[in-house]
């Protein structure tokens, strides 16, 4: 799609929630636009400020054909010649004011592509009622082995946890999700402090490493 607009003398953009995933798109579309002498450049937050003003300047003279970034595209300075196109990628995780900004891009609002595969109200209900076409990817790519999801009980907690040793044993790795980080005397749930205790009393040292990560 983005292809057919450059084709018709239009640029295009895409956009993306985080750096990694951005510099991700970027490696593997640079690629395949260097054979097609197709023009794409990165913009993010951590650009550096010579590189950013050479590529603002090219962007506005309409020597880049595809941008792609994550809400840096949003900044006033990113002015495009004539935006045709916008794909936005995992768009539940930008606000509808943020995307608004991207329609405002152009003097004619280009077309727009948002994916998702988190189906947040406001998606389900641009599918119903706003004008959208929906395209659906249902299909796993060639080659995928199948993802098993199971569901097991407290009760078979010993199981589960000699599932893991198997699966380390094997080389690989294995992470666990809380809903809390810390106690809570509202909700009664497992908490991180407690259950990295109860995991790392499980899996000892020096055989097993057991880390910790979270928002705070």
């Amino acid at each position: 799609m983005m292809l057919m607009a450059i084709d018709n003398n239009y640029q295009a953009a895409l956009m993306a929630p985080t750096e990694i995933l951005a510099q991700q798109h970027y490696a593997g579309l640079k690629e395949l636009c260097e054979k097609i002498g197709v023009r794409i450049e990165l913009l993010t937050g951590s650009s550096k400020s010579k590189h950013r003003k050479e590529l603002l300047a090219d962007l506005a003279e309409g020597k880049i054909h595809i941008l792609l970034g994550t809400h840096a595209l949003l900044e006033d300075n990113v002015i495009f010649k004539n935006l045709g196109i916008v794909v936005i990628d995992e768009q539940h995780r930008f606000g509808v004011a943020q995307r608004a900004k991207l329609w405002k891009k152009n003097t004619i609002a280009p077309h727009i592509l948002v994916m998702t595969a988190t189906p947040i109200p406001r998606t389900l209900a641009m599918t119903l009622y706003g004008d959208l076409d929906v395209s659906v990817l249902d299909e796993l790519p060639p080659g995928r082995k199948p993802i098993k999801t199971v569901h097991r009980y407290e009760t078979q907690r010993i199981g589960v946890f000699d599932f893991m040793r198997d699966e380390i044993k094997l080389g690989r790795q294995i992470y666990i999700v809380y809903p809390l980080i810390e106690e809570s005397e509202k909700l009664d749930l497992v908490d991180l402090q407690n259950g990295f205790e109860s995991i790392s009393r499980a899996f000892p040292l020096p055989q097993y490493n057991v880390s910790i990560v979270h928002g705070k």
